[in-house]
């Protein structure tokens, strides 16, 4: 059984950094694509960024695209997401998502519906 532990949440200021991770045990990283999704309060959990398993390809939404960094050490078994210059829209729970099937190693899965493995999230929230 798989097993996707996010930490590194909290409480920030508008303009700050966080680094966010997802450690996975049960089964190697190793072949599986993996991203981050979040959901805010009355809205649907989203697409936030995607990498494939070799980490040489990455997808962004927009809201994200050029502070949010997505990256993974296979060896660690762990997936990040570098946020930086964050905004008070971008206050969410964060959650770690991993592909169930084995997946070409430069694809990279971008909808809700190609993951199998989701932790219980982690909360960010961006306030002065």
């Amino acid at each position: 059984q798989v097993q996707l532990v996010e930490s590194g949440g909290g409480l920030v200021q508008p303009g700050d950094s966080l680094r966010l991770s997802c450690a996975a045990s049960g089964r190697t990283l190793s072949g599986y694509a993996m991203g981050w999704f979040r959901q805010a309060p009355g809205k649907e959990r989203e697409f936030v960024a995607g990498i494939s398993w070799s980490g040489s390809r990455t997808s962004y939404a927009d809201s994200v695209k050029g502070r949010f960094t997505i990256s993974r050490d296979n060896a660690k078994n762990t997936v990040y997401v570098q946020m930086s210059s964050l905004k008070p829209e971008d206050t969410a729970v964060y959650y770690c998502a991993g592909t169930g099937s084995v997946v070409s190693a430069l694809y990279v899965a971008t909808r809700r519906s190609e993951y199998d493995y989701w932790g219980r999230g982690t909360q960010v929230t961006v306030s002065s």
